[in-house]
C-alpha cells in the first residue's frame, strides 16, 4: 500500500475527523500514489490515521475514505455507503421510490464520497463528480446506483471547471439507461418543475433552495415581487401560488427564462401575473433604481460570487453592492430575502455585509428569519465548509 505521512502536528484536523489534507501539511509521499489512487495516512510519528484518495495536483492532495481503519475501497464499500445515504433520506421524508420528487442522494464529503454530488430528479439520476477519487470509482457508483434506485436513467455531469484542479477531463453524457433531451418534471412542494438535466446549472436545479422558495410562497399574498437570478423561476413560481400581485422574473440567461415561462404554463398559474426579463440583474437594479421603482419583496440568489480566499474581498464587494440597491428599492415594509452559495463566506460575515448595505442604503432593517441547507443537504460536524448556503429574510421598519 502506497502512504502519506504527515508533517509534525498536522494529524489533529484527522484526528477530529475532517475529510481533507492539504498540500501543505504532507511531509512525505511513498511509493508514487497515481490520481485518484487510494493511500494509507501516517502522522509524523508513524501512528495509522486513516485512508484517502490522493490527488498530486490539488492543493487538497488527500481525501479521508475511513479514518483509523483499514477497508477495502471497494464495491461492498460504496454499497454500503449508498444504503446508509438511501436510509437516512428515506428517515428525513426523502423516498427513492416516490418517482415525482426531487432531492440529493449524495452530498459528498458529508455522505461519505468525497467530491461526489448525486441527484435525483424523478427517475433521473444526475452525477457531478469533482474528486480524483471518486473519478477512479465511478463506474462502480453507477453501477450501484442504478441497481439500488432502479432509475431510468444516469446523467453525468461532470463539467465543472473544478475537475482541472484535480487534474480531470471534462465530461458529460449518459452513463446508465436513458435521458431524454426533454426537461424533466419533477414536483416539489405541489409544483411542477421541468429540469433541464443536460445543460442546466450544476446538475440541473438548485435542489437546495427548496425550503426558501416555499417561504417565499407563503408571504407573498398582494405582493409586487422582484424575483433576480431567477433562473428557471422556482421563486417566482411559489410566489404566484402565493397570490402576488406582479412578479418580476430576471435573469440573463434565455434559455432558463424559457423554462421559467414553461412551468407558469404547466402549473396554469396566470401569465399576466408575471413578467419575465433578459438582463443582467446589477444593471436592471440600477435601472429600477433610477426610475424610483419600489418592491414589496425582493429575492437575491446570485451565483457564487467568492470562488476561492484570494477573492473573498472582492465577492464581499459584490454581495455588498447587490443588497445596497436592491435595499433601495424596497418599499416601506417591504422584504429582502438574499442569500449567499458561497462557502468560504461566513454567515456572521454575511450578515455584516447586509447590515453594512442597509446602513449604506440610509434603511432601517431587522433580520426575522435564517435560512440554510434543507435536509437532503445534510453538514457533517467535522466539516464545517459544506455549510455553504446561507441566507436570511429582512424587513425595512
Amino acid at each position: 500500500m502506497k502512504a502519506i505521512t504527515l508533517k509534525a502536528g498536522r494529524e489533529k484536523s484527522a484526528l477530529r475527523y475532517h475529510p481533507w489534507i492539504f498540500s501543505g501539511a504532507i511531509d512525505e509521499v511513498i511509493g508514487d500514489p497515481e490520481l485518484g489512487e487510494t493511500v494509507e495516512v501516517y502522522s509524523f510519528k508513524s501512528d495509522f490515521l486513516g485512508l484517502a484518495a490522493y490527488s498530486p495536483k490539488s492543493q487538497i492532495r488527500g481525501r479521508f475514505w475511513t479514518f483509523g481503519e483499514k477497508a477495502n475501497i471497494d464495491r461492498e464499500f460504496f454499497s454500503d455507503i449508498l444504503d446508509r445515504a438511501i436510509a437516512a433520506r428515506k428517515s428525513r421524508g426523502f423516498d427513492i421510490e416516490d418517482k415525482e420528487s426531487a432531492f440529493r442522494l449524495i452530498n459528498a464529503e458529508n455522505d461519505g464520497i468525497p467530491g461526489c454530488i448525486i441527484d435525483k430528479y424523478a427517475d433521473i439520476y444526475s452525477v457531478e463528480i469533482l474528486a480524483a477519487g471518486a473519478e477512479v470509482h465511478r463506474e462502480t457508483i453507477y453501477e450501484l446506483l442504478a441497481e439500488k434506485t432502479h432509475c431510468k436513467g444516469i446523467y453525468e455531469r461532470c463539467d465543472s471547471d473544478v475537475r482541472k484542479k484535480e487534474g480531470l477531463p471534462l465530461r458529460t453524457g449518459v452513463v446508465y439507461g436513458e435521458v431524454s433531451d426533454e426537461p424533466v418534471i419533477i414536483n416539489e412542494n405541489g409544483i411542477l418543475f421541468p429540469i433541464d438535466v443536460k445543460n442546466g446549472h450544476k446538475t440541473g436545479y438548485y435542489l437546495d433552495q427548496r425550503d426558501a422558495r416555499r417561504r417565499i410562497g407563503e408571504i407573498s399574498m398582494g405582493k409586487k415581487v422582484l424575483n433576480c437570478f431567477c433562473y428557471t423561476g422556482g421563486f417566482g413560481l411559489y410566489a404566484l401560488r402565493g397570490g402576488c400581485e406582479k412578479v418580476y422574473q430576471v435573469d440573463v440567461s434565455k434559455d432558463a427564462l424559457k423554462l421559467a415561462k414553461e412551468g407558469i404554463m404547466r402549473n396554469k398559474l396566470s401569465t399576466a401575473h408575471a413578467t419575465h426579463v433578459e438582463a443582467d440583474v446589477f444593471q436592471y437594479l440600477r435601472k429600477c433604481r433610477d426610475k424610483a421603482e419600489t418592491f414589496d419583496l425582493i429575492v437575491l440568489d446570485p451565483p457564487k460570487f467568492v470562488e476561492s480566499k484570494d477573492n473573498l474581498q472582492k465577492g464581499a464587494r459584490g454581495y455588498k453592492d447587490i443588497n445596497l440597491l436592491a435595499m433601495k428599492l424596497l418599499a416601506e415594509g417591504g422584504m429582502l430575502a438574499t442569500f449567499s452559495c458561497s462557502g468560504l463566506m461566513e454567515m456572521d460575515l454575511f450578515q455584516k455585509i447586509i447590515a453594512d448595505a442597509a446602513a449604506d442604503a440610509h434603511r432601517r432593517v431587522q433580520i426575522i428569519e435564517r435560512f440554510g441547507q434543507p435536509a437532503d443537504h445534510p453538514v457533517n460536524t467535522a466539516f464545517p465548509e459544506g455549510q455553504y448556503l446561507k441566507g436570511l429574510l429582512v424587513q425595512v421598519v
